[in-house]
């Protein structure tokens, strides 16, 4: 009997991954965090040390990865000033299973209740799973987050890699991807609300909670603490969207 097509391009696929290089990693978290309003068009980007300690990864690798982008179109490079987001829509692109705007269709309260119903699942098998490497990652974004000041931007891309981190500890890369999903819910009025007096450091509040319970491997306190947060970010996406206005 022949061999099964799907089985003979298993090592193709394989080798395919492989060559995925760190650049090509972040060029897309970049590329995700603009897709998301995360980054608008026009937005200067953080430094290249700022971004690689956020990342993970060498100041080379974002080097390489915003020349990606702007071969693209998607990051202004000039040199003597900042690399800025290109006046690009990128909310087409698929984030992990669907595109923001997907995510964007539903209304407040379904997206809310399927943060709590599936996110805190995910959480409280993370306390259960995670590893001591995925803890060393959190607190060094914690601090991070501390040494972002007022800037909400810089804050929500650290938060971004904290709750994702956070989520693949659970074992389940599936239920990973949809929580995922989820967290891009109405971002350009997070940021928003992440730039009104106090937000930052009641978010980093909330996340040194998370942490200590994340550590101690304790299931209950870990999803209490994420369940005030999720409850913190319902109400003031809530409050923006009644009054309409973003900015």
């Amino acid at each position: 009997m022949d061999e099964s097509p799907i089985l003979t391009e298993v090592p193709n696929i394989a080798r395919s991954l492989a060559r995925r290089t760190a650049r090509d990693v972040i060029a897309e978290k970049l590329t995700i965090l603009i897709a998301t309003n995360m980054l608008r068009p026009g937005d200067g980007l953080p430094g290249e040390r700022e971004l690689a300690n956020v990342l993970h990864v060498s100041r080379e690798t974002v080097r390489g990865a915003i020349h990606t982008l702007a071969a693209q179109g998607i990051i202004e490079v000039s040199h003597g000033s900042r690399s800025r987001v290109g006046k690009v829509d990128l909310s087409h692109i698929t984030v992990t299973i669907a595109s923001p705007n997907a995510i964007d269709g539903y209304d407040l309260e379904s997206v809310h209740a399927a943060r709590l119903h599936i996110e805190l699942k995910v959480v409280g098998d993370a306390a259960e799973r995670i590893d001591d490497a995925t803890l060393v990652k959190l607190e060094a974004l914690l601090e991070a987050q501390r040494l972002s000041g007022d800037d909400a931007m810089r804050f929500l891309i650290c938060d971004r890699e904290f709750h994702i981190a956070i989520y693949r500890a659970c074992g389940n890369p599936l239920l990973a991807a949809f929580v995922t999903d989820l967290y891009t819910y109405m971002m350009n009025y997070r940021r928003s609300a992440m730039s009104r007096p106090g937000a930052i450091e009641a978010s980093y509040s909330d996340h040194v909670s998370i942490i200590e319970a994340l550590a101690r491997h304790d299931r209950d306190a870990a999803v209490a603490a994420f369940q005030h947060h999720l409850t913190r970010i319902y109400e003031t996406t809530g409050v923006l969207l009644a009054s309409g206005n973003p900015a």
